[in-house]
């Protein structure tokens, strides 16, 4: 009979905020491809919180929503922008409120990494630095663009609590919107917006201050943040380490901490199968982060192994597990995990998963 891991410290709850989880497994954002063409919800997307509640992770977060149409990255993706959008994201937190997870929402804008037919227009950044992989100049945010872009998360973030939604995520990595405004290489502004570190992040500080006047701060609020850009004039580990610093006093509950951006070529979901004892690529970087900071990290990056994991948060690098990949291949890995039927997940990392017309596993012998 297999040894179960209840005891293990992965099964063991966590606060974020003032909201408990009833283990150490997250769900990292990940885009579905499953939303209606108009951003609306659909069924597809609340089965595959329902199974992923079912299989025991214990904080869900959904694939980045956006919080204005000319933020829109991916075709098939969820709209948070408008309040035509709360009936249909009420559907979701039933679906997973079955089960003793919880659910919170990503709220996102793409910024400068978007094409001009999915915005509507020639994309906004702080600053008009070309985009390579896009092959297109942003158009530079004015004072008043700015001030409409905070607005836009913050109404965001209103329904997203009235949609029922445990807490919120914001996206401050992966060099979207936000993430542009705090690297030093695509944020070149010499107004209040831009230069100093207190500078680069006062956009997203704004975001935080408006949605908790709103919500108030029992609705707990993380971001998704950057340790390192991988290019050169982008955001280092010292930078993130002091911004960490700062959106803990701002009232951040929670860091999932990444890295990279298209034009680096190199992002947080790297190809190809690593050994043991290099899986968790971001946990370094996670565990210099929480060093500095009191609130829980989240720590990504290749995790595969159930030793591994434990591991890590045993040893106080981080005091959660965020997994996207092998969730797609076997959504009730958790489960797995916890009962001692398996001991690591055969994703192979192919990246094939990431479907146009709807995330799946691309490998035999896969979980539906």
């Amino acid at each position: 009979m297999a040894k179960t891991n209840n005891d293990s410290i992965l099964f063991t709850p966590i606060r974020i905020g003032r909201t408990e989880i009833s283990n150490r497994f997250v769900r990292s954002a990940t885009h579905e491809y499953m939303a209606g063409e108009d951003g609306t919800v659909t069924e597809r997307q609340v089965g595959l919180f329902r199974r992923l509640a079912e299989g025991e992770v214990g904080l869900i977060i959904t694939g980045h929503a956006y919080v204005h149409p000319g933020g829109k990255a991916s075709p098939r993706q969820t709209s948070i922008s408008a309040d035509r959008d709360i009936d249909g994201l009420r559907r979701i937190p039933p679906s997973v409120h079955a089960y003793p997870a919880k659910i919170f929402v990503q709220l996102a804008h793409a910024g400068r990494q978007t094409k001009e037919k999915l915005a509507g227009g020639i994309p906004i950044s702080p600053s008009p630095v070309y985009e390579p992989t896009v092959k297109l100049t942003p158009r530079e945010m004015s004072g008043g663009n700015i001030s409409k872009t905070i607005d836009d998360f913050v109404q965001a973030g209103r329904r997203a609590k009235e949609a029922g939604f445990d807490g919120a995520q914001l996206h401050m990595a992966h060099g979207y919107l936000l993430s542009s405004f705090l690297s030093p290489h695509t944020n070149r502004r010499t107004d209040e917006w831009g230069g100093s570190v207190d500078r680069r992040i006062r956009i997203a500080l704004e975001i935080i201050r408006g949605i908790q006047d709103i919500n108030g701060r029992d609705f707990p609020l993380i971001v998704k943040l950057n340790a390192t850009d991988f290019l050169e004039t982008g955001l280092q580990l010292e930078d993130a380490i002091q911004i960490a610093v700062i959106l803990e006093d701002a009232g951040i509950a929670g860091i999932e901490v990444s890295g990279g951006m298209a034009e680096a070529g190199k992002g947080s979901v790297w190809q190809g199968l690593r050994r043991e004892d290099e899986e968790g690529y971001f946990i370094p970087y996670a565990a210099a982060i929480k060093r500095a900071v009191g609130i829980p990290v989240f720590g990504l990056g290749g995790n595969r192994t159930f030793a591994m994991m434990e591991k890590f948060v045993i040893d106080g690098k981080v005091d959660l597990i965020s997994l996207s990949r092998p969730l797609i291949r076997e959504p009730y890995l958790v489960k797995k995990f916890r009962a001692g039927e398996i001991a690591l997940s055969d994703c192979v990392s192919c990246n094939k998963c990431f479907n146009p017309r709807g995330i799946v596993c691309a490998q035999p012998g896969k979980t539906v």
